[in-house]
């Protein structure tokens, strides 16, 4: 086939009638066991970082954790500090203060449905009264403790699912347990496997006999087995006990094994802070920090604002994820300060928005169509179904746009309206637009619900407008493209901004719905680096064509006074196109570069004249 056959699309208006082949519904998440449902309904849970470490707060004997990462939960492996040495912080718990049913009167207060303690985390140091070692909680303390069993029968008695943490892999204390320092002073698959079969399977069949009904048990190795000491038959021996004791109990992918690996485990956890890019349809989690440190740290003031902790939780139920938020509490069992006040309001938020995030899930849309924010969805028990809008920017016209869902809503209202008031709104084949209240209901994330009768239809590939009421085309929402390019990301600190490189003939698509006949503008922004006009952007679209010689941008300062010279990327006016009527509309955009003379595009920008 030539480039020009392979080109030359016809750019013509398209009425809903044509599209009624893109048409899909949306879906539920899929791949769940029984096991895991509560899990992915809950969406929302507490991680608990407490220890031997939380006395650090730190610092060890003068000095600040010697990692740049601050994760004070490792002092012990960083500062090199010896084992009986490390005992001695237990000194500093104020055994008298420390009650774990307010950790988890706390995550029930912020709309948590489940927690997660450290039982054993890296330093091989238990947190119930083993019997396997006397490197446990319950022999360096008088009385003696057992914080697992606190945590558990709280757990029981507010209704939250239980969920323990034990680090499997990694253990400081034992002298055959995993820490990085084998890498130089190596030990034996024999002598590993003596500390799997005298340490981890006894104690993990001690948490999993005793402590009642568990929901979730935690790994945290975050390599593929493949890549580490432990085998694959040992990773098989420890999941087997779990279903051996506790049938019911969630297994995460940290384990060592992957969900493709094996599709017994039932929800894979992300990185440390990772939030989800794509939506998926097994159940997954962010593990995520208020701050930064997972363990208590004096020095750590990185705190997120509610608003964005409110914002994470949101995106990883439009995905399908949950969201596992942790706590640090200190020596004598407070949760600092900072972070409490956030779970408080994080709490007080979902006390009048959480219909739209416990049991719910994604919707079939683009994750980022809507400038705006995101979208929840949920099937009802009366048989209608609900798309929540979560709106992070306001629109400054108090209209609010949702493009792609062809079905039209039987009611629209502010969630927080207990008496669910409904708001004007029109449907247009494509789009729905709400009328929003003067003032925000919310002051972190504000969200509308959107009520159908029944299940909404979408139709795929449109760009919706942005809260600037105009179209922002660019290389992340094409529709088909053709031709040959590169892609350069964010550099020079952000100041070279994201493009295309066409060296070349290339052509991208995109299509947008027009809701009434109008004349549009186009501006393409570029750089191009000639010194004279050479090359050629010709944009397509209702039976109209706008040509375009491209012309040199020359350089700019990125950062004074440091040599940061970088390519200019400036705004063209290209004229505009008349779209006579209602409909889906394709935009086509063919760049010509001549020899040695790459054509750098940035984005196509399209509004009302």
């Amino acid at each position: 086939m030539s480039f020009c056959k392979t080109l030359c699309f016809k750019s013509v208006a398209i009425t809903i009638f044509l599209i009624q082949g893109l048409f899909t519904f949306v879906h539920s998440q899929s791949q769940t066991n029984e096991r895991a449902q509560w899990f992915v309904d809950a969406r929302f849970g507490m991680f608990i970082h407490w220890g031997v470490y939380s006395g650090a707060e730190g610092i060890w004997k003068g000095e600040k954790l010697r990692n740049d990462n601050d994760y004070a939960e490792w002092i012990f492996y960083r500062n090199r500090i010896e084992k009986d040495e490390y005992l001695t912080l237990l000194d500093r718990f104020d055994w008298e203060t420390i009650d774990p049913e307010q950790w988890v009167i706390l995550a029930k207060k912020a709309g948590m449905k489940y927690v997660t303690l450290t039982a054993k985390h890296h330093d091989g140091f238990a947190l119930w009264d083993s019997k396997v070692s006397d490197y446990d909680i319950a022999d360096h303390t008088n009385p003696k403790r057992d914080i697992v069993k606190e945590l558990a029968t709280a757990c029981q008695k507010h209704g939250l699912k239980l969920g323990l943490y034990y680090s499997h892999w990694v253990d400081w204390e034992h002298p055959f347990g995993w820490d990085h320092t084998k890498e130089i002073y190596p030990i034996t698959a024999e002598q590993y496997d003596q500390y799997w079969q005298e340490k981890v399977i006894p104690q993990m069949r001690e948490l999993l006999t005793n402590y009642g009904p568990i929901g979730i048990i935690w790994f945290d190795m975050w390599i593929n087995h493949s890549e580490s000491i432990v085998t694959k038959a040992q990773l098989l021996q420890l999941k087997n006990l779990i279903r051996e004791l506790q049938p019911g109990c969630l297994v995460n992918s940290r384990l060592g094994l992957s969900i493709e690996e094996d599709p017994d485990i039932d929800f894979r956890t992300l990185g440390d802070n990772q939030l989800g890019s794509n939506k998926l349809d097994y159940p997954w989690q962010s593990p995520a920090t208020v701050a930064h440190s997972w363990g208590y740290h004096t020095q750590d003031t990185k705190w997120q604002s509610t608003t964005s902790l409110l914002q994470a939780l949101i995106s990883n139920v439009s995905l399908n994820g949950n969201y596992m938020l942790n706590i640090g509490p200190k020596s004598n069992g407070a949760v600092p300060f900072e972070i409490e006040q956030r779970m408080l309001q994080m709490g007080a938020w979902l006390d009048i928005n959480g219909e739209s995030i416990y049991g719910c899930g994604g919707f079939d849309l683009n994750k980022d169509q809507h400038d705006w924010g995101k979208i929840t969805y949920k099937s009802m028990e009366n048989g209608h179904y609900m798309l929540y809008l979560h709106v992070f920017r306001w629109p400054f016209n108090r209209q609010l746009s949702l493009t792609g869902v062809t079905t039209k809503p039987i009611n629209a209202y502010v969630l927080a309206d207990k008496s669910k008031l409904g708001l004007d709104f029109q449907h247009n084949e494509v789009l729905t637009e709400i009328t929003l209240p003067a003032l925000q209901p919310d002051q972190y994330v504000s969200v509308i619900a959107l009520e159908f009768d029944q299940k909404p239809q979408i139709v795929e590939g449109l760009l919706a407008r942005t809260i600037d009421d105009g179209f922002s085309l660019n290389h992340e929402n094409i529709f088909s493209e053709a031709g040959d390019k590169s892609l350069r990301r964010y550099e020079k600190g952000g100041t070279v901004p994201p493009h295309m490189i066409i060296e070349q003939k290339y052509l991208s698509t995109w299509k947008i719905f027009v809701d009434q006949p109008e004349e549009l503008n186009f501006d393409v922004s570029y750089s191009f680096q000639g010194e004279k006009p050479k090359g050629t952007i010709v944009v397509k679209a209702a039976g109209k064509e706008l040509d375009h010689h491209v012309s040199p941008t020359g350089l700019t300062v990125g950062e004074p006074n440091r040599n940061w010279h970088i390519d200019n990327f400036t705004s063209h006016g290209i004229g505009s196109i008349y779209f006579p009527k209602t409909g889906v509309y394709e935009i086509s955009m063919e760049i010509e570069a001549k020899k040695d003379n790459a054509i750098k595009f940035q984005w196509l920008w399209v509004e009302r004249k």
